[in-house]
């Protein structure tokens, strides 16, 4: 599978420390817990890319949005991105900036009121941004307005997550604009990589100028979106800051913005969780925990990817393994055999690593199961807990 969590940094040892170091027992299950140095050690990486390269670095709500969080985000990000009149809000208000919007199609209804929380507005298509211009035109303050591309490549394999993938409704393609660009745009943007490379990027580039390199002596900004992994271990930070550089060299008057969402809260946290009850069936051990893979961790289903989990691995012959069913009823619910260090019981904690980005945003209620609390595992070695559930959050969701 391409999309595998894993470590991301030299530090990753003595990240792996401090989490053996925790009493889980003493963490409320279920629980995410954000560690709060290693989300540092990733902003500080990515402060460096800043500060090198000359490009803003924006956070992506939909790969991280724990605003519990973003006191300690905003000393070294610039901004966010937005993709609904909710994510601009939260900007706003948690970040303390307008947002870098952008929307497949706007409400009507809503548009007014994202205009008032955007810095930014990138369009998807020719046809909503005349609809939407001369609202941004004639607003108070300015708001730049830009046009989402396909620059018609990407490495993603996977099609749920390829923007570039036949007939994409995602981005104008280059045939659109033969007649050029609409005098009001500013900027461009695309967005085409998934937990990538710099050497993805280097060729996403080539092919972004290729199809759209005549505009751009005449814009002001260019959004490189988000998939940059520059916080993975072995992902190359000097490339990425390079290839800025020279971008920025062929056109010195362009903004260059990258908008990480998994980068910024890569490896930086857990979900831990506790075993229920063990069945076996037809010499099947099945563990059942108190999450849920399809609520809980729907992305390990979607991607689809093999979560980490502490003190286990693959099947392995000899050692006590097990499946790990979720708490859901449905059948899907659960994981492949793990092999443990030893014989799992009840009440244990079981920990699976690198589960704060994408994973908490994608959370449901289904089958009205609790969500995990919320904590911060804080530089100063004390737990807090930022957020609890029950079931008013579950109740409200609905009518």
């Amino acid at each position: 599978m391409k999309y595998r969590k894993e470590a991301n940094s030299a530090s990753f040892f003595r990240y792996n420390q401090i989490l053996m170091s925790i009493n889980y027992n003493n963490i409320p299950s279920p629980c995410f817990v954000l560690e709060e140095s290693r989300l540092r050690s990733n902003l500080e990486l990515m402060s460096r890319v800043q500060n090198e390269s000359g490009a803003n670095i924006i956070l992506a709500f939909k790969g991280f949005a724990m605003w519990s969080a973003f006191p300690l985000v905003r000393q070294y990000l610039r901004g966010a991105t937005a993709s609904s009149l909710s994510e601009a809000k939260l900007c706003f208000e948690e970040m303390k900036t307008k947002a870098h919007t952008y929307s497949p199609a706007y409400l009507p209804e809503e548009f007014d009121e994202i205009l008032s929380y955007s810095s930014h507005i990138t369009f998807n298509s020719l046809l909503q941004a005349e609809k939407f211009k001369d609202k941004v035109l004639d607003s108070a303050d300015k708001v730049s307005i830009g046009l989402r591309v396909n620059p018609g490549w990407s490495d993603v394999e996977t099609m749920l997550y390829n923007p570039s993938a036949p007939g994409s409704r995602l981005g104008v393609s280059d045939e659109e604009l033969k007649d050029g660009l609409p005098e009001y745009i500013e900027g461009l943007h695309f967005h085409v990589l998934c937990e990538s490379s710099a050497e993805s990027l280097v060729k996403v580039l080539e092919s972004f100028e290729n199809l759209y390199g005549s505009f751009l002596p005449d814009l002001k900004w260019v959004n490189f979106g988000g998939g940059h992994l520059m916080t993975r271990k072995g992902y190359n930070v000097d490339l990425l800051i390079d290839t800025i550089q020279k971008f920025k060299a062929k056109y010195p008057h362009l903004e260059v913005i990258l908008e990480p969402g998994s980068a910024v809260a890569w490896d930086t946290g857990v979900l831990v969780s506790r075993v229920l009850d063990i069945v076996e069936r037809k010499g099947v051990k099945t563990a059942i925990l108190d999450v849920s893979f399809t609520a809980h961790m729907p992305d390990t289903l979607e991607m689809p990817y093999r979560p980490r989990i502490i003190g286990a691995g693959d099947p392995e012959n000899g050692k006590p393994t097990y499946k790990l069913g979720g708490i859901s009823c449905l059948a899907g619910d659960y994981m492949s055999e793990y092999s443990f260090d030893k014989e799992l019981e009840i009440g244990d904690r079981v920990i699976f690593e690198d589960m704060i980005h994408y994973t908490m945003v994608k959370t449901t209620t289904f089958n009205g199961i609790t969500h995990p609390s919320i904590g911060i595992w804080h530089e100063n070695d004390q737990l807090e807990i930022v957020r609890e559930f029950g079931y008013e959050d579950f109740k409200n969701r609905l009518s």
